[in-house]
């Protein structure tokens, strides 16, 4: 099987072309193994990219415990660098079916940069300094004074195996206000089971939920910049009734390696 290594802000994926290779997507056991790090490629998810008739492409993601996963939002923008590079489509713009639907991306190839567009969303459920929101992937939103402080592992875990989320999981974040219009960002993933170095649904959902959970009321654009272990993002966003509209996220997709597993 040839496969190509991307990572986004550290967050590492292995990509293959599902039109090309011979997949079987219901063996869970090697897609685990293939993420691996010390017995296998290593990633934290497996992306698979075909065609499709709708849409330039169609992505399939899987965790890296095997498992098929959510919407990925780094993984959607590796997604994308390798569907260019494999032919699926030409020029800056393109779609592609993910797991939430249909997605419009831009990717400005000579900078390594991808513009992903998200779901629109209505639906947040507000608690106390926490919000929970989907965005393509379920997660956790809460605000700390110092990151720094925070077992951003054992805080995650506490959450994401609560009697409430225990059976399907969710992400846990962890938001740190930096400045204005800016925010430091940890998360851990279900699927994963661990802290990861970067989390595109979770920068997104982040800063949505800061949002939320600073009182800001402003309508209109807004842009956040998000630092992550793994590198910056931000997320571009339209306030319009409540609603969180026409969202981007925007970051790098780097091309590692590529080779051939047996």
């Amino acid at each position: 099987m040839k496969f190509v290594k991307y990572q986004a802000t550290g967050n590492d994926f292995v990509v293959v072309n599902g039109d090309v290779e011979k997949l079987n997507l219901s063996d869970y056991e090697t897609i685990k193994k293939l993420c691996d790090r010390r017995f296998g490629i290593g990633g934290d998810g497996f992306i698979v990219i075909r065609s499709h008739s709708e849409t330039d492409f169609e992505m399939l993601y899987y965790n890296s415990d095997g498992r098929p996963g959510s919407l990925c939002g780094n993984g959607s923008r590796c997604a994308v660098a390798f569907a260019y590079e494999a032919g699926f489509f030409e020029g800056k713009e393109c779609s592609f079916m993910a797991y939430d639907g249909i997605h419009r991306a831009r990717f400005h190839s000579e900078i390594g940069k991808v513009e992903l567009e998200m779901a629109d969303i209505s639906n947040i459920e507000i608690g106390t300094q926490m919000v929970i929101l989907d965005t393509g992937s379920p997660h956790y939103v809460t605000l700390v004074e110092d990151l720094s402080d925070l077992d951003i592992v054992e805080a995650g875990k506490a959450i994401r195996f609560s009697p409430r989320f225990a059976e399907d999981g969710i992400n846990v974040n962890f938001v740190e206000q930096s400045g204005e219009n800016q925010v430091i960002v940890a998360t851990y993933e279900r699927g994963v089971e661990d802290e990861t170095y970067s989390c595109g649904t979770g920068v997104t959902a982040s800063a949505l939920g800061e949002y939320v959970l600073s009182g800001q009321t402003e309508q209109g654009q807004h842009e956040v910049n998000i630092q992550t272990k793994g590198g910056n993002l931000a997320v571009r966003f339209l306030v319009s009734d409540g609603n969180f509209e026409d969202i981007w996220l925007i970051g790098p997709a780097t091309k590692v390696f590529e080779g051939e597993i047996e």
